[in-house]
């Protein structure tokens, strides 16, 4: 699998960790992220991994911020993507199974190193399940085909 792994400067060190892990599950990395220390926007980073993800350069999106809620709220603005915020691996776990999230997102100054690989892992492990999933899913494409109409 392409995951891309995107950051502002407050997820360089989080991102530094992580993305060793990915890699040692056998997936490609596509790093959109910052490699540097001074401050950068996170909107910036969370559209450029959206973008991926929906264009098919990347299978699914890592996004790394100070709380994980503003990263994901850029990429989310984004039709067709489900970014999930996580602080623990239950939720991206039932995250992928129920609703087949295609990011998740990260908060630096939320959870340490070895929580964040574990929520990851529980991410990139898990399968969607589709079945009565995939109606409720259908409703939420619905409601993004019908805002976007009517931004028309």
């Amino acid at each position: 699998m392409r995951i891309v792994i995107a950051n502002d400067h407050t997820g360089l060190d989080l991102k530094r960790i992580l993305k060793p892990e990915i890699e040692s599950k056998g997936h490609t990395v596509i790093d959109l992220g910052t490699n540097s220390a001074e401050s950068a926007d996170y909107p910036i980073y969370g559209k450029r991994a959206a973008d991926a993800v929906i264009s098919g350069e990347a299978d699914r999106a890592v996004l790394i911020c100070g709380t994980g809620f503003g990263i994901s709220l850029a990429a989310n603005k984004t039709p067709g993507i489900r970014c999930v915020v996580c602080s623990e691996p239950y939720t991206a776990l039932l995250s992928r199974l129920h609703n087949n999230s295609n990011a998740l997102a990260l908060g630096a100054r939320v959870v340490g190193g070895e929580l964040a690989k574990m929520i990851l892992n529980a991410w990139l492990d898990a399968e969607f399940e589709g079945e009565r999933h995939s109606r409720r899913l259908g409703m939420i494409e619905e409601i993004e085909k019908n805002i976007l109409e009517y931004k028309k």
